[in-house]
């Protein structure tokens, strides 16, 4: 265990406190910081901009955040390429971390893997929350392709003002960024190899969402479509939906006082 600093072509964890676990044989590494009851935070395909928004989180919670297997600092495993396979993984790292019931949300990717483990064990998680998640396959309001956005236009993409998402940007080639972002979107590509919307059948399960959810979506979203949130509204039977305005899809990055959702939520 050890406390983090920040690298030039890694997040800036300084604070954190970094644990390395083996999980099947695959090196996990989780970060955490703060104190009070524990909220389990799964990022989304790219951990490049960071997780500012858990220093306001810790004042009330110990935020835990591990690395997805494949992303970040965490190793790879060839046996895991299926959103199913992550969800199965985090079975039992919560297991080892002794984590019984606890708060879960989960960004993007990560919402998308914070839903599914909450269908299979509802019993563990006491509030959800999912910030513009993927995985439910919404035809009216489809995710533009990934690999169909140009390098150029990604930042319009990802903020509703650019500017917001080109700062976690390097100035200057860094292959070492590139390589961490390449591997981690690689990652992401290998879930959807199947359907590149997500999952088609996670809105069947939905309805296993009994506790208190709430959906937190930029309402400028291009990433992931703003008009995807009525579909989990629609599927969730306690969902309570929040839109941040002039916002697009790095939600807490674009608008870093959106985090006091989520500490509202979760005290309710």
């Amino acid at each position: 265990m050890t406390l983090d600093v920040a690298t030039n072509s890694s997040p800036d964890m300084t604070g954190f406190i970094r644990s390395e676990y083996e999980i099947n044989g695959v090196k996990t590494v989780v970060h955490s910081i703060g104190s009070g009851p524990a909220l389990v935070f799964l990022h989304g395909t790219g951990t490049f901009t960071g997780f500012d928004v858990a220093r306001t989180w810790a004042a009330h919670h110990t935020v835990i955040i591990p690395f997805h297997v494949g992303f970040g600092d965490t190793g790879d495993a060839d046996a895991i390429d299926t959103v199913d396979d992550h969800v199965l993984h985090y079975m039992d790292l919560f297991d080892r971390l002794g984590l019984e019931r606890f708060d879960l949300a989960g960004f993007s990717l990560g919402g998308w893997i914070a839903a599914e483990f909450a269908i299979r064990q509802p019993q563990r998680v006491r509030r959800l929350v999912l910030v513009a998640p993927a995985g439910l396959v919404v035809p009216a309001a489809p995710a533009p392709g990934l690999f169909e956005i140009a390098p150029q236009d990604l930042p319009s993409y990802l903020a509703h003002d650019p500017a917001a998402a080109l700062r976690y940007f390097p100035q200057a080639p860094d292959p070492t960024f590139d390589a961490r972002l390449g591997r981690e979107v690689t990652g992401f590509a290998k879930l959807i190899r199947n359907d590149p919307q997500g999952n088609p059948k996670l809105g069947n399960w939905l309805h296993r969402l009994r506790m208190p959810a709430l959906v937190l979506w930029g309402a400028q979203d291009r990433l992931r479509p703003t008009a995807q949130a009525q579909a989990w509204m629609a599927a969730l039977p306690d969902g309570h939906l929040q839109l941040v305005p002039a916002t697009g899809h790095l939600v807490f990055e674009e608008t870093p006082t959106a985090g006091n959702h989520v500490v509202e939520f979760l005290a309710g």
